[in-house]
């Protein structure tokens, strides 16, 4: 036989020898992309209605695949690597804290932590309350890490970066998301952020008449008027009340801040002995503002702190709804307190 018939011969068997292996190698490679896609969708099991699980910072793949098996998603850790180094994903994970429920599929848990879909929750800081309460908030919330238990004020204002020598009032109120398992600190470091950033809108709209000498006295009033207000409407004119007693050199005489200034030993009865008591948030012994805020003021007080409303009132008294009666002379303030009041006085 010549030799170009003995190669074509040969080439026959070895074309139907190569055709089969690419064949196979399809089918293979056909069966391994259907097995990886139905792992990829396939529901995985969880050892509870809801898995919270946190991936650290500079924690690769395969740890946290290890951390998310161990947490309670019945996953195979290598396989759920494999699948996320094969899309590309690997490397694009995202620290944080996470939840999953049932039905979760590996597929989504790995977009999950590529996309950063981390879970939050949220804590409201209210308008009027005291750092006491807002450091009991943070320190009691069963998502954060209480970072600040045991930490002096002057270690937490040193934490968060703030120049203030009192932490009171420096907190701008608001409900502030943050990932599971944050620390209050950061949290704190947010609210004095907005405080700070709020208080220098305010402070620039002022009216130049105010009596207010910084955007701090304008914070210190604005925690009085928060404390004062019963009603919205009437934030403007218990604003002026203070604002012309202050122009005035008259004394605020302002039961909240004497309050404040009793500590949690308070019983909730404000007394004579109370008001005669010197102590430096006694504004019915002492001239001008207290030291400090007496507690954190909403966006609205602050705003009627740099920009009362005109008026000639220096008297205010609670008619007992709510509002205020208020009047621009003792002798009017005396004829509605008879009129309003029955235990106590009024301003």
């Amino acid at each position: 036989m010549a030799p170009a018939g003995i190669f074509r011969a040969l080439q026959s068997p070895m074309k139907r020898l190569f055709l089969r292996l690419v064949l196979f190698l399809i089918l293979a490679a056909a069966l391994v992309a259907g097995a990886g896609w139905w792992y990829a969708h396939r529901p995985l099991a969880l050892q509870a209605e809801a898995i919270d699980f946190t991936v650290p910072r500079g924690v690769g793949m395969r740890q946290a695949a290890g951390l998310i098996e161990r947490a309670g998603v019945n996953v195979d850790a290598r396989l759920l690597t494999l699948l996320a180094r094969i899309s590309g994903r690997a490397h694009r994970i995202k620290a944080g804290s996470y939840e999953v429920h049932g039905g979760i599929t590996p597929w989504q848990l790995i977009l999950k932590l590529s996309d950063g879909d981390v879970s939050q929750s949220g804590l409201l800081l209210v308008e009027g309350w005291t750092f006491r309460q807002v450091r009991q908030a943070l320190e009691s919330h069963p998502e954060l890490e209480a970072d600040t238990a045991g930490l002096s004020d002057a270690e937490i204002l040193a934490r968060i970066g703030a120049s203030e020598k009192h932490l009171e009032g420096l907190f701008f109120p608001d409900t502030y998301l943050f990932d599971k398992r944050s620390g209050a600190l950061a949290v704190l470091k947010r609210a004095y952020g907005a405080m700070q950033a709020q208080l220098e809108r305010t402070w620039a709209e002022r009216d130049p008449a105010t009596p207010l000498g910084s955007p701090y006295e304008a914070l210190i009033l604005a925690s009085i008027i928060e404390k004062e207000t019963g009603r919205p409407e009437d934030r403007g004119l218990v604003a002026s009340v203070f604002s012309n007693r202050l122009r005035i050199g008259m004394r605020l005489q302002t039961d909240p801040s004497v309050i404040y200034g009793l500590g949690p030993d308070f019983d909730g009865r404000l007394r004579r002995s109370h008001l005669d008591t010197d102590h430096p948030w006694n504004t019915y012994t002492r001239a001008g503002l207290p030291p400090t805020p007496i507690a954190i003021p909403g966006e609205a007080a602050l705003r009627a702190a740099v920009n009362p409303d005109k008026s000639e009132f220096l008297y205010f008294v609670a008619r007992g709804d709510g509002s205020s009666e208020f009047s621009r002379n003792l002798a009017e303030h005396n004829r509605a307190v008879n009129k309003f009041i029955r235990n106590g006085g009024g301003r």
